[in-house]
């Protein structure tokens, strides 16, 4: 008999958060992980992790930013493994971005990994899966991208376009057998949000929610968000007039 092969998933931003959550989470429950970041040394520590079987997750590095990079990665990836059966396009980063201090330099470096960063792991991964017939892609935003929030000029830009592009595809892969989510977290307690100088209501651990992406990648549904509790709060706010909403977001700014 033919030994069944484990499926592949492919996660970027693996090197710390959800991202590094999520691999150690999957590979604990029997998936071939392929992990990459941009820093070699703190995947290889990733891959030798104690609680993982050896094996379970092999460091691929990669600058998603890079598109040829990014082109070659998923192919020779396939070539080594096998088809890719689920990505997890996390890698992304958040820069605090004030009115005093704004900064075009800030929302092109955002933009260019937040946002372009996944547009070029879809547009590597997406025509290969279309020509199978299968595959399942989640990429990684935020509540931020709900409505503009303070100090997020930069990051809820970057997000609200992830959300907006994958929303824009869906249309078109009904009956094709690949499946696009996005995934929409709250305050995960990262190094990112320890950035923060505001109250963060339901905070979330990372483990918690990796647990919680994990979840949602075994629906169809389009929108993976957690915690329900700030989903429920973040999406009431997106029906509010902009007036009042304004008015709310004015009380989280110190005062000058």
């Amino acid at each position: 008999m033919v030994p069944l092969r484990k499926p592949i998933v492919w996660i970027t931003g693996a090197s710390s958060g959800i991202g590094r959550a999520v691999a150690l989470r999957m590979a604990r429950d029997g998936w071939q992980v392929v992990a990459s970041a941009r820093r070699p040394a703190v995947l290889q520590s990733l891959a030798s992790e104690p609680a993982i079987p050896a094996g379970a997750i092999v460091p691929v590095p990669v600058d998603v930013t890079d598109r040829s990079s990014v082109a070659a990665a998923v192919a020779a990836i396939e070539a080594a493994h096998g088809p890719i059966d689920t990505a997890v396009l996390s890698a992304g980063t958040f820069k605090p971005l004030r009115a005093a201090s704004f900064s075009a330099a800030v929302v092109r470096e955002l933009l260019e990994l937040n946002t372009l960063g996944t547009a070029n792991c879809l547009e590597a991964l997406l025509p290969r899966m279309l020509e199978r017939r299968g595959g399942r892609i989640v990429a990684v935003a935020s509540m931020a991208g709900y409505r503009g929030m303070p100090t997020s000029a930069a990051y809820g830009a970057s997000k609200a376009a992830v959300i907006h592009m994958v929303e824009a595809l869906i249309p078109e892969l009904a009956g094709t057998g690949v499946i696009l989510q996005v995934a929409n977290p709250g305050f995960i307690r990262t190094p990112l949000t320890d950035l923060n100088d505001f109250p963060m209501p339901f905070l979330m651990e990372v483990t918690d929610a990796a647990d919680a992406l994990v979840r949602g990648m075994r629906t169809d549904r389009f929108e993976i968000a957690f915690p329900r509790s700030l989903m429920v709060v973040m999406k009431a706010a997106r029906m509010l007039p902009a007036g009042l909403y304004l008015r709310l977001m004015r009380r989280l700014v110190p005062a000058p």
